[in-house]
């Protein structure tokens, strides 16, 4: 049996949240993020600052942050929700629009396609 393993590089999850358990909002692997306009990084932790650098690209999905940055989907979570608590991020609103069609019609749309098919 070998000894405790010694390698740099493995950083537990809860050093990397900060001790955090949970994300501090509802931020899914689906919800999307953008970095701010020129947030201010100083006081950020490593991995915080990873995530804004990639984010700086444009929008992207918690999931491809985390394959990404090659963390845990729920280390980058409570990271995200942190970002957007001070403001580093942004996540778009998902506000249904007005002129979307209802329900109903993509209902009736859909059998109607089934049936030709």
């Amino acid at each position: 049996m070998s000894g405790p393993r010694r390698d740099p590089d493995v950083v537990r999850p809860y050093v990397r949240t900060g001790g955090r358990s949970r994300p501090s909002r509802d931020v899914r692997l689906e919800t999307l993020v953008i970095a701010v306009h020129d947030p201010l990084t100083q006081g950020l932790e490593p991995d915080a600052r990873r995530v804004l650098d990639l984010c700086r690209g444009g929008v992207l999905a918690v999931a491809e942050i985390a394959a990404g940055l090659d963390l845990p989907p729920s280390v980058v979570r409570i990271l995200v929700s942190g970002l957007i608590d001070t403001g580093h991020l942004a996540a778009p609103s998902r506000r249904v629009r007005a002129d979307a069609p209802s329900a109903d019609l993509l209902k009736e749309v859909l059998h109607g396609l089934r049936s030709i098919a």
